[in-house]
């Protein structure tokens, strides 16, 4: 026998078909698109303005006209506005496309996989199902069925390795597929805020895993000796960003954005468009205990919020509060990246970013919500998880 030392086996390939990586950035701009479309329809108070689903006041599109469904259930609920129903249906059709399209990556991420065509297959069938049987208010039935297809793909990616991706891509299937169900549940359940928060931090998620397979299948890593460390310091990164999304999300879905601006809540009207105080005090009466209760039941309608004023200034003050948190980690971050080879691109764009975030939260409150801001604003906080996100997929320890 040769003592000569034997090669390392070639280490598989992550990409689990030719054109993976093309449908996930695709898949990566769309969502993209859906959240920032969905953060317009939310922030221009068109949330509910398709009271049915998956329907539109019973049409596939959206009524051009009032006249055109007078006689349709859904009318009872909420008067047709044809100025925003489009808006509502329109981002319930992208998110849809979004589905299809992370539907084919799952599926060629399973094809090597024992039966993992077959069971992607049957777990979007039972969830294809389950749509015409909510459509028939047969609830308790279509529920199950879409659970059983979440289950299916859930155990399928327990099972799977995440090698060639098809793990990650069985996850961001059912994280689509529940996605839905949030949509359907944030207008059957009035703008429920734990629904509508959820929903937020659903897309979010959604837009990370595909960032992350996008990169991963890319195979563009960046070689540094300090990645072990920097990706802990990520990962804080992004579980403080996170933390904060899902704040701006409550005080979003809770009405509570200019809770510190609208003076009104106190009986004061000279403190408009307070910042950094909160109706002209540095800690003004806050109820926490009831600004943060996640479950109020079903069949309230919470469009315009059900909040007292010192409800709404907790959420807001906690929102403040934790932006300064991330503010401070985030440049620390971004000066650490700084004194590192080849990241000061990154840095640079981190520290101008999370300056920018920070800004457009205050203008938010200065020149009382204009849509276009607060539109930028949930946008940045998507930019700032792609820098993040991309950092943790692409940063690798060099090889030996």
């Amino acid at each position: 026998m040769s003592d000569s030392p034997q090669p390392t086996p070639a280490r598989p390939s992550i990409r689990p078909a030719r054109h993976f990586h093309r449908l996930a950035w695709l898949a990566v701009a769309l969502a993209l698109g859906v959240i920032v479309f969905g953060a317009f329809v939310r922030l221009s108070d068109a949330g509910l303005s398709c009271p049915d689903w998956p329907t539109c006041y019973g049409r596939a599109a959206w009524p051009t006209a009032a006249g055109q469904v007078d006689d349709h259930a859904a009318t009872a609920i909420r008067a047709v506005d044809p100025s925003k129903a489009w808006r509502e249906q329109f981002h319930r059709m992208i998110a849809g496309a979004l589905g299809v399209l992370v539907l084919a990556m799952a599926l060629l991420a399973a094809r090597r996989r024992r039966y993992g065509i077959a069971q992607v297959i049957v777990a979007a069938a039972l969830v294809a199902i389950a749509i015409p049987l909510y459509m028939q208010t047969h609830y308790v039935a279509a529920s199950l069925l879409a659970f059983a297809g979440e289950a299916i793909l859930l155990l399928a990616a327990l099972r799977w390795s995440n090698l060639d991706l098809a793990r990650v891509a069985a996850i961001t299937l059912a994280v689509i597929v529940f996605q839905a169900l949030l949509g359907m549940w944030t207008v059957t359940w009035l703008l429920k805020p734990i629904v509508v928060m959820a929903h937020l931090l659903g897309g979010l998620l959604t837009f990370s895993l595909l960032l992350w397979m996008a990169w991963r299948a890319t195979n563009s890593p960046i070689r540094l000796a300090e990645a072990a460390g920097l990706h802990r310091l990520l990962v804080i990164g992004l579980v403080l960003l996170g933390v904060q999304i899902a704040l701006g999300g409550w005080t979003s879905a809770n009405y509570a954005a200019l809770a510190c601006g609208a003076g009104g809540w106190l009986g004061d009207s000279t403190h408009w468009l307070d910042f950094p105080k909160c109706v002209g005090q540095w800690w003004p009466p806050a109820d926490f205990r009831e600004g943060f209760v996640l479950w109020r039941g079903i069949g309230v309608d919470y469009e315009g919020g059900v909040l007292d004023g010192e409800s709404r200034i907790a959420i807001q003050m906690a929102h403040r509060m934790m932006a300064m948190v991330v503010l401070v980690y985030l440049l620390g971050l971004a000066g650490r990246l700084m004194r590192l080879p080849g990241m000061r691109g990154w840095a640079t764009l981190l520290g101008v970013l999370v300056l920018a975030q920070v800004g457009l939260g205050i203008a938010n409150v200065k020149l009382a919500l204009p849509l276009s801001t607060a539109v930028l604003h949930n946008a940045g906080a998507v930019l700032l998880l792609f820098v993040l996100i991309s950092l943790l997929a692409r940063l690798r320890a060099p090889e030996a």
